[in-house]
């Protein structure tokens, strides 16, 4: 089943002879449940694109479907609990709350939620069951970013938007994200949409996009 549709999508920004075309009429389309990898280079248009897809950012032209719905037909207040209950988000940097607990900061992302994960369950799931109660100053990077992906992922999102998640981690750390997203991916059957430079990402996938200059 088709859950996310996108036609013609273009993004500029500044004009005349400032203008940048960060997207340049990206289409297509993904299946429900799919792990799929957007693969392109640094400038390639990889962030304006997942942004757009998030409801974080209008497009300058095109549309955006998710479940057969157009995002930017909506009123921004519309936008905004489409952003809550249909999409999470995991960045590169974790935006973790520090002075609350690996279990609190993942808690932030189930008060957005009408149908929440269960928390045990993900907690160990993540391998976070032992670090529940740690701060964030006391955890790893890995472990950083296991609970904002734990946060994202709570909401039960239609659909989970990593931009380049493993982008501050060490080798062996990049890793063990990228098979816990996987992870996430098969177990939860959330629709996983991963922006990266990494091209080994690919063999993960069940679909690839290359991006390059705005364009698939």
């Amino acid at each position: 089943m088709e859950i996310l549709k996108v036609e013609n999508l273009t993004k500029v920004y500044g004009k005349g002879e400032n203008e940048v075309r960060a997207l340049n009429g990206v289409s297509f389309s993904v299946e429900k449940g799919d792990f799929v990898a957007i693969i392109g280079p640094s400038g390639s248009g990889k962030s304006p694109l997942l942004h757009t897809l998030g409801g974080v950012d209008r497009p300058t032209g095109g549309k955006v479907l998710v479940n057969g719905q157009d995002v930017y037909s909506r009123s921004d207040e519309q936008i905004a609990v489409f952003r809550r209950r249909e999409v999470g988000l995991i960045y590169q940097f974790y935006n973790l709350i520090p002075n609350l607990t690996v279990r609190e900061n993942i808690e932030v992302g189930a008060y957005l939620s009408r149908n929440p994960l269960d928390m045990e369950d993900l907690l160990q799931t993540l391998g976070l069951w032992e670090h529940q109660d740690k701060i964030p100053s006391q955890l790893s990077g890995g472990q950083q970013q296991r609970t904002s992906i734990g946060r994202a992922i709570i909401k039960n999102p239609d659909i989970l938007l990593c931009d380049e998640p493993t982008g501050a981690l060490d080798y062996q750390s990049s890793k063990e994200i990228l098979r816990l997203i996987e992870k996430v991916n098969q177990k939860y059957r959330n629709t996983v949409m991963i922006v990266t430079h990494n091209d080994s990402i690919k063999d993960m996938a069940d679909k690839v996009l290359m991006l390059r200059d705005g364009e698939i």
